[in-house]
């Protein structure tokens, strides 16, 4: 990763911070996001490994960018000790990057295990909606809208253990007042629910894309699906659910009635 280059006086953290390479030993990249790189990274003291988010300076344009990070690291510190919700353990700063370094999930996106799998059975897909749903609950209640529910946004701990799964991604998360409407519109295209499309939206909106989720975990397949993400967000408007193909005959009518409810 490079360090030369334009130097980037302002601190988007607001203040200088230890140098990340005096702490950690940075290593292979483990994913790619909008704004930043994910690496490995290893504790020098401890030979601990962790993940390290390294985010662009140069790609954090406006001034709603900038508090967009400072926001996520600040509600990941408010989340801290949840056992579902990844660990941070600090950020840091240089010229061109801010570094989040948090726990390193070592068994890979749920989204991958769906597509090692096809689908879950019934019980299994009921103890990951429990997990996911617990982690809705207490971000709710800690007043944060979690805002981008997908299985990319989910890792597991390890890869012998499908319930160790955890939050790791809190980029659109926001804090939240009771009665607070919010109008813009974020997210990703399958995951996205109707109100926040229609611009007139609440916290309740996480419960509809943990919904979505529960869909995909049982079926493999998105509720709402399209060519183009204008025709994935008309089928969300319109709200048709597909429980006439496989595997769904063979899903039980309460699964099906929990879904329903979510996406209702």
């Amino acid at each position: 990763m490079q360090r030369g280059g334009e130097s980037h006086a302002y601190y988007v953290l607001g203040q200088k911070t230890a140098n990340i390479c005096d702490l950690y030993t940075l290593g292979r990249k483990l994913g790619q996001g909008q704004f930043g790189t994910t690496y490995l990274c290893t504790k020098i003291t401890t030979g601990i490994d962790y993940a390290c988010k390294s985010i662009s300076k140069r790609r954090l344009i406006s001034k709603e960018d900038v508090e967009g990070v400072r926001r996520e690291i600040q509600i990941m510190h408010h989340l801290a000790g949840h056992k579902n919700i990844v660990t941070i353990k600090g950020a840091y700063e240089d010229p061109l990057y801010v570094h989040i370094v948090m726990e390193l999930c070592a068994g890979g996106e749920l989204f991958d295990r769906i597509i090692q799998r096809g689908h879950y059975s019934e019980r299994k897909a009921a103890e990951l909606t429990k997990i996911i749903l617990g982690v809705v609950k207490a971000c709710h209640s800690l007043g944060v809208m979690h805002r981008d529910l997908k299985p990319e946004n989910f890792s597991l701990v390890n890869k012998d253990d499908d319930f160790s799964l955890k939050a790791i991604n809190f980029g659109l998360s926001v804090f939240f007042k009771p009665g607070q409407i919010f109008t813009d519109v974020v997210g990703s295209p399958y995951y996205v629910a109707p109100e926040v499309l229609l611009k007139h939206y609440r916290p309740e909106a996480d419960v509809w894309t943990a919904g979505v989720m529960l869909y995909i975990l049982l079926s493999g397949v998105p509720p709402f699906w399209a060519e183009t993400h204008q025709g994935i967000f008309d089928a969300v408007l319109k709200g048709h659910i597909d429980f006439e193909s496989e595997p769904w005959p063979l899903i039980s009518d309460g699964a099906k009635d929990l879904i329903w409810k979510m996406l209702c």
